[in-house]
Order: C-alpha cells, then structure tokens, then sequence
C-alpha cells in the first residue's frame, strides 16, 4: 500500500515516543526515571470519578450531540465568565477528543495552501507538524532564554506578512512553563491590532497551573476587541488530571465552531459521553485540591532549580507555570561519554542519559529550540532527587 505523499513529512511527537521508550526499558526491569510524560502524578479526583460511574449507571452510553452535551457546554460558558470574565454562547463551543483535536480542526477549517501560521519556538510539538500537514506554512520565531522565551512585539511584527493567518500563543507554555504578563499580552496586542487579518489561538490548557502571584490572562483579557477573531482551547487534562479522559473544548467565532463541528461529524463525532459526564462533575465542582498541587508543582521547581544550579553545564529560569523546565544543555556539547561517543547536540544529550543513566527526557530538536531538553517534574520527589543524582553523575563522567 502506497501512503499519501503527505505522510513523508509527518514526524511523530517525540514526547510520546521517549514515553513509549521508558516504558519499554521499565518492562525490562530497568530502574527508569521518566520525566518526559507531560501529566500530572496525581489521580482524577474521587468525585470525578464518581460522576462518570454515575452517568454509566444512568444509561448515558449513547451518541451525544457532536459539539458537546448541552450539561457540558453549559458548564464550559459558565467556567468562562466565572473564571475569565468571558461571554460565550452554547453555540460557541465546540468539545473534542483532547486539545489536540481542537487545535486540528480549527487549522483544518481555516488554513490553505501556502497560509501562514506564527509558532514561538519552543513550542509544543504538534503545532508545526498539524500545519504542514494541512498545506500551510510554519513560520517560527526563535525566543531565546533571556527573553524568557516569550515573543517580543518585535519579532511578531516581523514575521507578520499577507498570508498569515493564525499566531499562536500557549501560556502557561509547554515546553518552558513561562506565563504571559498583562503588559507582554498588550504590547502583542498593539501590534496584532494593526493586522486584522491574523487571528490568534489561545492554548490555555495550563491556566490553572501558576505561580508565585503570576496571574493567568489570555489575549481576550487585555483585547476585548479580538473576540471575532480568537479561539480559545482549552480541556480538564492538566487541571484535574484527566489526560486519558480525551476531553477537550474550544471557544470562539460561531462561523468558526459550526466549521469545526461539521468536520467533527465526518470524523471523530462525539467526545465520549461518559468523559464529558465527568468532565461536567470537574469543571462545576470544588477546585479547593488545586492548591495543594499547586503548592507540590512549585515545590518541586524550587527543589529541581536548586539542584541543578550547581551544574555550570546547565543553564535554567524559574518558570512561572505549568510543570516543566526547559534546560540549556550547551555547556555539554562537543564532550565524550566513557563509552567515545561525542555529544553534539541535544538529542544526543538525551539518548545519553537514557542509554547510560536509565533517566528519560525529550530533547528541544522536537520543541523548535536547541540545545535544549525538557523535563516534567509531575513526579515524586523521590523520582526527581533520582533525576539529579543520575545527571549531576552523567555530567561529571563526561569529558
């Protein structure tokens, strides 16, 4: 069978790849510390769990509506203004298999051949891979550490050009966990309003995952007047840590759901309906645990930046979200492993540490910036002090 020639260009995540690698080396019997996983360590809340249970037990096992069920888009607009001050009608929103989905299917509307799409590198994996799949054009802008990998107007400017049709904006971000200010988000806006033509996704999955006084806002908070022209994702992976539940949703123009639902309907059709029971349970209900693991992410951090510190080799900032750290790994280019193999560059880096050191990361080839690796300190604290005695040891062997 011949595949379609637009599969020779699409490239797995790696994320999901170093996953299946750790998991391989675990059912080996091998002492593995996989940091590549982006998901919280903790479980779907009781209570959740329970309203799933329930729906099952109600008979709710049937086809929903495609876009969502009426109690869960009901729910959704009812999270956007309590949460963010935003008035979305049911018809305004669209709920998916995942994030992931959401963004697919806005792109998949909206993008044609040669259209341009603005990428922050680093970025999440999946960004560029979706565009080029659908005949569009990545353009990336580098973001470099000392600017806090955030794009500057500047070079938002820059890149803006007749074919541009999406910016995209992920904060809190994967990879680098680094959160928009207000003023960062208005100068962006400054620009963004003399082109009328772009339009902007806001990947807000993280939302509810900073720190230190940060403040989550999107580009609708301090743009109001970019309404017709945003679309919003979101879902209750990270959140309330149901990553395998697949539920997640967008927010945005009428003209722009009704499109994405009727490309749903010819694929997917409805997220499942016992998933969008709990997710209804999760979004409604009390968020009083997201404190505590709040309080355990930036504790971690803390333990992870103090570590690391140490290590010239590495260069890190203090992320202001979610639960990551995107790690300088220059200062170990051009060294040898006691076994002769020359590190030159990140991924090389990263099969290092998995290879000799039983310690999984993804390396920033995958994430647009380089040399760079992320880790996802989601895990226990006894996975993360393993973490650092194993790369403080790799780093000292090297030569």
């Amino acid at each position: 069978m011949i595949l379609a020639q637009r599969m020779n260009s699409m490239k797995p995540s790696p994320t999901l790849a170093m996953v299946a690698k750790a998991a391989a080396l675990k059912a080996e019997g091998k002492d593995v510390v996989s940091l590549s996983a982006g998901e919280p360590d903790y479980d779907t809340p009781e209570w959740i769990k329970d309203a799933a249970t329930k729906a099952m037990a109600e008979g709710q096992t049937k086809y929903t509506p495609v876009a969502g069920t009426a109690a869960l888009k009901k729910a959704i607009t009812q999270k956007f203004l309590r949460d963010n001050g935003l008035t979305y009608q049911a018809d305004q929103i669209v709920v998916g298999t995942g994030g992931k989905q959401i963004i697919f299917n806005s792109l998949m509307a909206t993008i044609g051949s040669a259209d341009e799409v603005i990428i922050p590198a680093p970025y999440w994996v999946s960004y560029p891979e979706i565009v080029s799949l659908l005949g569009g054009v990545p353009v990336f802008v580098d973001c470099p550490i000392q600017n806090e990998f955030k794009l500057q107007p500047e070079q938002l400017e820059a890149s803006i050009t007749a074919k541009t049709k999406w910016l995209i904006l992920n904060s809190p971000s994967n990879p680098t966990g680094c959160v928009y200010t207000k003023s960062e988000l208005l100068s962006l806006a400054e620009v963004l309003r003399k082109y009328e033509h772009v339009n902007i996704l806001s990947d807000d999955i993280y939302e509810y995952l900073v720190y230190d006084g940060s403040i989550f806002l999107n580009i609708l908070n301090v743009a109001p007047d970019f309404y017709d022209r945003t679309l919003i994702v979101n879902g209750v992976s990270k959140a309330y840590s149901m990553t395998g539940w697949r539920i997640g949703y967008g927010a945005g123009p009428l003209h722009l759901i009704k499109a994405m639902t009727d490309l749903q309907s010819q694929s997917t059709s409805n997220a499942c309906s016992i998933s969008q029971a709990a997710a209804v349970a999760a979004i409604n209900g009390d968020h009083g645990f997201l404190a505590q693991w709040r309080e355990s992410f930036y504790k971690r951090r803390d333990y992870l930046l103090s570590e690391l510190s140490a290590l010239t080799e590495l260069e890190t900032i203090k992320p202001a979200g979610a639960f990551y750290l995107y790690i300088g790994c220059k200062g170990v280019i051009g060294k040898i492993t006691s076994n002769g193999k020359t590190i030159r560059s990140d991924n090389d880096f990263c099969a290092y540490l998995l290879e000799d050191y039983n310690v999984a990361t993804v390396s920033g080839d995958g994430f647009g910036l380089s040399p760079y690796f992320r880790i996802s300190y989601a895990t226990s604290q006894e996975n993360l002090e393993k973490f650092c005695q194993r790369i403080k040891t790799a780093i000292k062997n090297l030569s």
